[in-house]
C-alpha cells in the first residue's frame, strides 16, 4: 500500500502451501508466512517497495513471487497494481479494507490521516495477529463429465473459504469442513484408505484436488515425509503437521464405538477435530461427543481481529486454544446464516440476499449477526452485520454461536442450500427458525410427498414415479414413455439430473447410481420435449402471496435454469398463461405455508402450464428480479419473518416498460477437455444482466457482458437434427435478412427464403 506521500505499508505476507505450477486461485495457503523466514520476509517487502515506487502506484498492490527455499534465490512472478483476487483473502485476513484503504487515498488521504486501532495512524501499520488464516479452494470437477481433476498453471477452482484458528491444525481443519464436500475432516475421503502406500504415493505425485486427502491416507499407511516432499514439493513443515494429525486420529481409533479418554478428546478439539468428523471415526452419536465436552469445559471461545482505517470495528473467530474475549450486547438479534463457499449453483446471488436482509434486519432496530465463512463476498465486509463471525457453517460452529448471541431466531432461507442442511438439525437442538418453516421446505424438496400435494391442488405435472430398482425404472419408463428426465433422490458423486432417451440410457444410469434402494430411489419424470421453461419469483406472509415478475427461458425446457438465458417481462407466454403461472403460485404459497421467498419452475407445453417444482427459499433469480422490477425481495422478505404482513406493505405490481435479460457465464475455458454442451446439470459459474426499452438490445447486451462476442457479418453453418429442422427454417431466414452467407458459398443464402 503507497500513498501520495510515498509511505508504504505491507499489508499481508502470504504464503502458498502448494509449490509452483499451481495457480494461486487453486493452491490452498496461509496468512501470515509459517515457513519463510523473517530476514526473507524483509526482503519480499524491500523488493515490493521498490516495485510501487518504481511505478507510482497510489493504493494497494499485489506482487507474488517464487523462493526457492534451497538456494533462497527469489523471482518476481507477477504484479497487479491494483486489487486482486489475493486482496480479498488479505484484507479478511488481516482486517485491512485493502479497497476501502485505496480509495481513500485515491482520494487525496494519506497513510498518516487514517486511523489505526494499534499505533495510532496507518503509516505505523505492521502486520499482526497471534492467529492463523487458512484459505482452501472449492472446486466443481464432478459438474463436468470428461474433466481431468490435475491442477496446474490455469485456475480451474469455482470458489474457496478463510478459516481462522490459533494454531495451523485448528485452521486447516476448520477450511476443510467449510467447503461443504460432505467431509469434516481429511482422512477416510472416497476410497483412499483402502488403497495399499505405493498406489496413494502415485496419485500424491500428480496435483491434483483430492491431493491433501490422499497425503493424509498416504500418511496413515507410513509414507516417508521426505518422500512426500521430494514428489509434492509442499515443505516439510506442513506434511509433519499433518503426520500430527494423523497421529493423534490413529491413538482416537483406538476407541472406536466408546467414548475418547477426557485429555485425548481435549487435544483433539484444540487441533481442529470436529465433532462430526470425530462421530464419524469413532463410531458413536454426534451429540454424545458434544455433550462430553461441553461438561469438560471444552467449548469454542471467541477473539476479535480487529479493523484497520476505521474506528471501533472487528469481526469474530472461533477457537478452543484460548479464553473467551468478546463480549454480547443485551440488544435483540437475529442471525443469518450464509450460503458459505462458491460453486456451480450457489454463488453471490445468494450472498445478495444475506446482506440485504442484514440491511433490513438493522433498520428494524434489531442487532444483525451474520455467518460465514467465504472472504469473497460482501456478507463478510466488517460493516454489513453488526456482528459477523466468520466460521464455517456446520452444526457445531452455529450452535455455539448461537448460544453465546441468543438471538430472537435464526434465517436459513437465504443461503441457498447450506443452511437448509443443517437447518432440521438446528430446530432439534432448539434454535427457532424464522420464516418458512423445516418442515415446508422438507416438504418441497421430497418430491414424493410434494407430488402428492400437487395432485390434491390438481395443478398439472409430468407423469412420474419412483423406482428402488432398475425393473421398476423400466416399468415406470413404459408406463410413461420416453423422453425422461431422470435423477437421483440423493447426490451421488455429484451425479444429478439427466435426459434419458431410451431403455439403454436407463439401465446406464441405473449402473452408475450403484446405491439404488428403497431408501434412496430414483426420481423418473415425463420429459416435456419442446417446452417453454419459466419460473415464478413470490413473497408470502404465510397468509397472502405477492408475484413480482414472471421469468421467460430463453432455451427450452431440459437446460438448467441456472444455465439458460432468461427475460422480464415473458415475450413469448400469453397472458392466459400467466394468469394461470401467478393462480398456482399463491395456491401452492400458501399451501406449504410460506414465510418469506418461494421460487417455482413451471413448464408450457401443448397448452398447459405444468409445475416442474418448488423451492421455498431464497432463489438465484431475486437479485435479477429485484433489480428488473426494482423491488427489493429481500429485503421484503425479512421484514416479513419479523412479522410484518404484506397487506401493510402495500405492494403495487408495476408495468416493466423496459427488458432484463439474464445470460449465463460459464467456465469452459478452464475445462478445454470438456464438451461444452449443456443439460440439466447446471455448469454456469455466474450471471449478467443486460437491460434495455426491447427485448432484442437487452439480449444483445447481456451477450456481450458475457464475453459472447455476436457476429454482424460473415458465414453461417447450420446444422440441427431431423425434428429441428423446421424450427431452424425461421432462423435460416433471418440470418439471410440480416446479410449473412451459406458457410459454403457466399453467393447463396443458408436456406432459399
Amino acid at each position: 500500500m503507497r500513498d501520495a506521500k510515498n509511505q508504504m505499508i505491507t499489508v499481508c505476507f502470504i504464503e502458498n502451501v502448494d509449490s509452483m505450477g499451481i495457480h494461486t486461485g487453486d493452491s490452498f495457503c496461509t496468512a501470515p508466512m509459517l515457513t519463510i523466514s523473517q530476514q526473507t520476509q524483509k526482503k519480499l517487502r524491500e523488493y515490493s517497495y521498490k516495485i510501487v515506487e518504481a511505478i507510482k502506484v497510489i493504493g494497494g498492490t499485489n506482487v507474488q513471487f517464487a523462493h526457492d527455499p534451497k538456494t533462497g534465490r527469489i523471482v518476481v512472478i507477477e504484479i497487479n497494481p491494483r486489487t486482486s483476487r489475493s486482496s480479498a483473502l488479505a484484507s479478511k485476513a488481516t482486517g485491512f479494507p485493502i479497497a476501502f484503504v485505496s480509495s481513500l487515498l485515491a482520494a487525496g488521504l494519506t497513510l498518516d490521516e487514517i486511523p489505526y486501532w494499534r499505533d495510532g495512524t496507518l503509516d505505523k501499520y505492521t502486520p499482526s495477529g497471534d492467529y492463523v488464516v487458512v484459505k482452501f479452494a472449492r472446486w466443481g470437477f464432478e459438474k463436468f463429465k470428461g474433466v481431468e481433476d490435475r491442477l496446474g498453471t490455469q485456475m480451474r477452482s469455482v470458489g474457496e473459504v478463510m478459516s481462522i484458528g490459533k494454531n495451523y491444525k485448528e485452521a486447516l481443519q476448520k477450511a476443510i469442513r467449510s467447503l461443504e464436500i460432505g467431509r469434516y475432516g481429511l482422512g477416510f475421503a472416497k476410497n483412499y484408505n483402502n488403497l495399499d502406500l505405493d498406489e496413494l504415493i502415485r496419485l500424491v505425485s500428480t496435483p491434483t484436488s483430492e491431493r491433501q486427502f490422499i497425503m493424509y491416507e498416504a500418511l496413515r499407511k507410513g509414507a516417508d515425509i521426505d518422500i512426500l516432499h521430494e514428489r509434492t514439493h509442499i515443505k516439510k513443515y506442513f506434511i509433519e503437521q499433518m503426520k500430527e494429525l494423523v497421529e493423534l486420529e490413529n491413538q482416537m481409533l483406538a476407541y472406536k464405538g466408546k467414548s475418547l479418554p477426557d485429555a485425548l478428546l481435549t487435544t483433539a478439539k484444540q487441533w481442529g477435530f470436529a465433532d462430526r468428523y470425530l462421530s464419524k471415526i469413532l463410531n458413536i452419536p454426534e451429540d454424545s461427543i458434544r455433550r462430553q465436552r461441553v461438561e469438560l469445559g471444552v467449548v469454542e471461545r471467541w477473539e476479535a481481529v480487529p479493523v484497520s482505517g476505521v474506528e471501533n470495528a472487528a469481526y469474530y473467530y472461533s477457537t478452543y486454544n484460548a479464553p473467551d474475549k468478546v463480549s454480547v450486547s443485551d440488544r435483540k438479534k437475529i442471525m443469518v446464516l450464509g450460503g458459505g463457499p462458491n460453486r456451480i449453483g450457489q454463488g453471490i446471488e445468494f450472498d445478495y440476499c444475506c446482506v440485504h436482509a442484514a440491511f433490513a434486519i438493522k433498520k428494524a432496530g434489531y442487532e444483525a449477526i451474520i455467518v460465514n465463512c467465504n472472504p469473497e463476498t460482501v456478507s463478510t465486509d466488517y460493516d454489513t452485520a453488526d456482528k459477523l463471525y466468520f466460521e464455517p457453517l456446520t452444526v457445531e460452529d452455529v450452535l455455539s454461536i448461537y448460544k453465546k448471541e441468543k438471538p430472537e431466531g435464526v434465517i436459513v432461507q437465504f443461503g441457498g442450500q447450506t443452511p437448509l442442511n443443517i437447518a432440521g438439525e438446528l430446530v432439534k437442538a432448539g434454535v427457532k427458525i424464522l420464516g418458512t418453516s423445516v418442515n415446508s421446505i422438507d416438504l418441497a424438496e421430497d418430491r414424493d410427498r410434494f407430488r402428492k400435494v400437487i395432485q390434491k391442488l390438481g395443478i398439472p405435472q409430468p407423469e412420474s414415479g419412483m423406482a428402488s430398482s432398475l425393473d421398476e425404472a423400466i416399468a415406470i419408463a413404459q408406463s410413461i414413455g420416453y423422453p425422461l428426465m431422470v435423477r437421483p433422490s440423493y447426490v451421488l458423486g455429484g451425479r444429478a439430473m439427466e435426459i434419458v432417451y431410451d431403455e439403454n440410457m436407463l439401465k446406464q444410469y441405473v449402473k452408475a447410481a450403484v446405491e439404488v434402494s428403497p431408501e434412496r430411489p430414483i426420481l423418473i419424470d415425463r420429459f416435456l420435449d419442446n417446452a417453454i421453461e419459466c419460473e415464478a419469483d413470490a413473497i408470502c406472509d404465510g397468509n397472502d402471496a405477492f408475484v413480482p415478475a414472471v421469468m421467460e427461458h430463453i432455451e427450452l425446457a431440459g437446460v438448467h435454469s441456472g444455465d439458460s438465458a432468461c427475460a422480464i417481462p415473458p415475450f413469448s407466454i400469453s397472458h392466459k398463461h400467466l394468469a394461470t403461472i401467478e393462480e398456482y403460485t399463491k395456491k401452492i404459497a400458501l399451501t406449504l405455508n410460506v414465510s418469506g421467498l418461494l421460487n417455482i419452475q413451471y413448464a408450457i407445453a401443448n397448452d398447459t402450464v405444468y409445475i416442474l417444482e418448488a423451492n421455498p427459499r431464497a432463489s438465484r433469480t431475486v437479485p435479477l428480479v429485484s433489480k428488473v422490477c426494482g423491488i427489493p425481495m429481500a429485503k421484503i422478505a425479512t421484514k416479513i419473518m419479523l412479522g410484518e404482513k404484506l397487506s401493510t406493505l402495500h405492494l403495487k405490481k408495476i408495468p416493466i416498460k423496459h427488458f432484463g435479460v439474464k445470460e449465463a457465464v460459464f467456465p469452459f475455458i478452464m475445462f478445454p477437455e470438456v464438451d461444452p454442451v449443456l443439460g440439466p446439470e447446471m455448469r454456469s459459474t455466474g450471471e449478467v444482466l443486460g437491460i434495455a426499452d426491447n427485448f432484442g438490445i437487452a439480449y444483445f447486451k447481456a451477450q456481450d457482458a458475457a464475453g459472447q462476442r455476436l457476429p454482424l457479418e460473415g458465414n453461417v453453418l447450420i446444422t440441427v437434427n431431423c425434428k429441428d429442422r423446421e424450427g431452424a427454417l425461421e432462423v435460416a431466414q433471418n440470418f439471410h435478412k440480416l446479410g449473412f452467407f451459406n458457410f459454403c458459398n457466399r453467393r447463396h443464402s443458408a436456406v432459399s427464403p
